[in-house]
C-alpha cells in the first residue's frame, strides 16, 4: 500500500523527469502513459499488462518515429515516456484515438506533454471528457463524488484485463 505523501513524490518526480526529456529534447513530442487504477495499491501485475499493453500499442502507431522509451513500473504504478518525432497534435489526437478504441484503453492515461511542460487537452481539442468506466458519466464527476466503490472499480478493471488478454 502506498501513501498519499508516496503519491505525491512520485508525481513531483514525474514532473522532473519531463521537464529534462522536453529541455534534452525539444524538437520530439513527449507522450507520458501511467495507468487508472484506484485506490492504495497501484502496482499489480494487471497494472503491469496494461501499462505493457499502452506502450505496445503507442509503438506501433509511431513506429519509426519514436525515439527514446522510458518504463517504470513503481510501487507508486506504472509509467512510461516516449520521445516521437511528430507534431504535438498528432501525437494527442492518435492518443486520445488509442484511450477512446482500444479495449483497455479507458484504463490508460496517455498524456502527450506540451512544450510549456503543461498536458494538452482533450477537452480544448473537441475530444470531450473521459468517460467513467462504469457508468459513462463524466469520470472527473464520478471521482470526485465517489460514486462508485473502489472495490467495484477494481472487479471491472480486472474483467477488462482478463477479457483482453485470454483473448490475445
Amino acid at each position: 500500500m502506498i501513501t498519499l505523501d508516496q503519491l505525491l513524490a512520485a508525481r513531483d518526480r514525474r514532473r522532473d523527469l519531463q521537464i529534462r526529456l522536453l529541455e534534452a529534447h525539444p524538437e520530439l513530442a513527449l507522450i507520458v502513459l501511467t495507468v487508472n487504477i484506484p485506490g492504495n495499491i497501484k502496482q499489480t501485475p494487471e497494472s503491469r499488462d496494461i501499462g505493457h499493453e499502452g506502450v505496445r500499442v503507442l509503438r506501433e502507431r509511431f513506429g519509426q518515429k519514436l525515439q527514446e522509451l522510458t518504463v517504470n513500473d513503481l510501487p507508486t504504478g506504472f509509467e512510461a515516456f516516449l520521445l516521437v518525432d511528430s507534431d504535438e497534435e498528432e501525437a494527442k489526437s492518435l492518443s486520445v484515438e488509442i484511450e477512446d478504441t482500444h479495449p483497455l484503453g479507458r484504463l490508460m492515461d496517455i498524456d502527450v506533454i506540451g512544450r510549456d511542460g503543461v498536458p494538452l487537452s482533450r477537452l480544448t481539442r473537441g475530444h470531450g471528457n473521459r468517460r467513467c468506466l462504469l457508468c459513462g458519466d463524466d469520470a472527473r464527476v464520478c471521482m470526485r463524488s465517489g460514486r462508485h466503490t473502489i472495490s467495484e472499480l477494481t472487479d471491472e478493471i480486472l474483467r477488462l484485463h482478463d477479457g483482453y488478454f485470454k483473448r490475445i
